[in-house]
């Protein structure tokens, strides 16, 4: 059977087909469709989201311990969150398979940073997989598990965006149905206390050792010899990007399973070949372990060391020169940065906050990181997810120690980020007796990576109803006195708010609660947000003066007719959450009934 699949696609269909019983993650590009495919197998695999991937990690590994194959994806930075159990689950191993997809994202599409998880699995001790196409991710997704049980380890499956976004022709089997395996009780293997631990890191180094001889042996690590004028060394999607740059006009050792790496195959084919190219992306991983070897390469002297290695940028360093392309009148093209949508409920919050002064936004990765940009300009900073509570209560107690300094931090942070790894950060505002103002924008789904559900929304990934965080509940029992839920589409009682929130001399926490525009209301939405998108607004002409004030808060459904010298609303974008007439001076905005 045959089907045209993403990577992401294929490695939830490999999973799949290995007997995965459990599985667990966090959503994130390039990762998010993973678990979401894989959750569709509902009568074969739990899958569930984690609050974060250290929780999924953890998660999934006492899946496998207590018998189960499971697996946990997410993105590159998601691994920094779960790199805590994920070293020392090396040291215990596993019982049923375990396996940990990394996405890591050359380019930066929709990543705060760029960086190279193949490290992870070298300094954790860990196997890994490459996959370069849809094919070899369903593949090696399946393999992984047999290795892991093989040699008792976790193991790492790492892509990259072109290779979980990209389809291709993929040959399907049969689901294998594994049973679980006993769990046994075993103290020198799971409790990892230094008496035992180091007996385990012994284990560590002699896994390696028969890791280091399966990649030498291993058929996902091979030698394609054509003119052995010029050799190129590559895994993952590079192999595919060199196979379409110089065809079969060059050698290639092209390799699928990168840690330990194949010493054996790289000096048999490095000794045959008179120029080496390796081709990878980020980091010099490759490349060391040739150099190491005692053999010459052309690496990151050549290439770039980051960004994407795509066909023109190998291209460009070889050759010279890319393919030509059309002149399209690159001064034409109008530039269309990311914008929050028509209606979105956190517009009208930057709106109003980014008047202020006298204050430090500290932000947070989400769709609402975009309110640092026009027309809003009201956010200072963003880091990782949960930062914006801990680096605004740090920024708030040095300011509190300058003399005569009145300036106070407002943390902004979405409701799935906050349940990730807020709630750590507003425990530590409390105990540490800071005067932050949180505000918590819950748009009652995890919007940026496309709504999925979370601890807020009272469903689970897999659609069974579940018990909903009461995010007010749960801060007041975090030690924060000072709680006001609000409607952010209104105005007024946004900077009402505000003015109560700066009034206060200790930390305080503003539920902004209104659901994602593009979100499908579950029942409680439905009871609680009668109103939601049930009118659209309109411009009536003969009031509107062209004052253009309905333009700044930068909603995208109004423009401005400069021949009539009047704002427009689009019907079709308009969701009537009211901004625009409530900042109209002349009263020239109305609303209708519609859908």
């Amino acid at each position: 059977m045959k089907k045209l699949l993403t990577g992401n696609e294929a490695i939830a269909r490999g999973a799949y087909e290995a007997g995965v019983k459990y599985a667990s993650a966090y959503p994130g590009t390039p990762s998010t469709e993973i678990l979401e495919n894989l959750a569709l197998y509902k009568e074969e695999v739990l899958a569930e989201w984690g609050t974060n991937e250290k929780v999924a990690l953890e998660a999934v590994f006492g899946a496998s311990m207590a018998g189960a194959r499971a697996m946990a994806s997410m993105k590159h930075v998601g691994v920094n969150v779960a790199a805590d159990p994920l070293f020392t689950i090396a040291y215990t191993g596993i019982n049923g398979g375990m396996v940990l997809i990394s996405a890591d994202e050359p380019g930066q599409h929709s990543s705060q940073n760029e960086q190279d998880n193949r490290n992870y699995a070298k300094a954790a001790k860990i196997p890994m997989f490459e996959p370069a196409d849809s094919q070899e991710a369903k593949d090696m997704a399946k393999a992984a598990f047999e290795l892991s049980e093989t040699y008792d380890t976790p193991v790492m499956v790492r892509v990259t965006t072109r290779v979980c976004h990209s389809k291709g022709i993929v040959e399907c089997q049969e689901r294998k149905e594994v049973g679980f395996k006993p769990y046994t009780r075993n103290i020198p293997k799971y409790v990892t206390v230094p008496l035992y631990a180091r007996q385990l890191r012994v284990k560590v180094e002699e896994r390696m050792k028969k890791l280091q001889d399966f990649s030498d042996r291993t058929s996902v690590n091979r030698i394609e010899w054509h003119d052995t004028k010029v050799g190129v060394i590559a895994s993952g999607i590079c192999y595919s990007y060199a196979k379409e740059v110089f065809g079969d006009s060059v050698s290639y050792l092209k390799l699928g399973f990168t840690n330990p790496l194949p010493a054996g195959k790289i000096r048999e084919f490095a000794g045959k070949v008179e120029t080496i190219y390796v081709l990878e992306e980020n980091d010099p991983y490759i490349e060391e372990q040739v150099k190491i070897l005692g053999f010459k390469c052309l690496g990151k002297e050549l290439f770039p060391a980051y960004g994407e290695m795509l066909p023109d940028v190998i291209r460009k360093a070889v050759f010279g020169q890319t393919y030509p392309v059309p002149d399209y009148g690159q001064g034409k093209v109008v530039p269309r940065p990311p914008a929050l949508c028509a209606g979105c409920p956190h517009r009208s919050f930057f709106y109003e906050i980014g008047k202020r002064r006298n204050v430090m936004i500290s932000g947070d990765i989400g769709c609402y990181s975009l309110g640092y940009a026009e027309p809003y300009n009201a956010m200072d900073h963003n880091i990782c997810m949960g930062a914006s509570i801990s680096v605004g209560h740090g920024a708030q107690q040095a300011f509190n120690m300058m003399e005569n300094n009145r300036m106070r931090v407002v943390s902004v942070i979405g409701d799935s980020t906050f349940f990730h790894t807020g709630i750590n950060s507003l425990i530590d505002v409390t105990f540490n007796g800071s005067k932050t103002i949180n505000v918590i924008l819950d748009n009652r789904i995890t919007g940026m990576t496309g709504h999925q559900e979370n601890p807020g929304s009272g469903y689970t990934l897999q659609g069974q109803e579940t018990v909903g965080i009461n995010i007010e509940a749960l801060v007041k029992v975090c030690g924060i006195k000072n709680v006001r839920v609000i409607n952010p589409n209104d105005l007024k009682a946004v900077n009402e708010t505000f003015d109560w929130a700066l009034s206060l001399e200790e930390a305080s926490v503003i539920i902004a609660r209104w659901p994602c525009v593009l979100k499908k209301l579950s029942k409680e939405d439905k009871r609680e947000f009668r109103e939601v998108f049930t009118s659209k607004c309109v411009v009536d002409h003969d009031q509107c003066v062209g004052c253009k004030s309905c333009i700044r808060p930068g909603c995208p459904a109004i423009s401005f007719d400069k021949s009539r010298k009047k704002a427009v609303i689009d019907a079709n974008s308009c969701v009537g959450c009211g901004i625009c007439l409530q900042v109209c001076p002349v009263k020239a905005i109305g609303k209708v009934e519609g859908k």
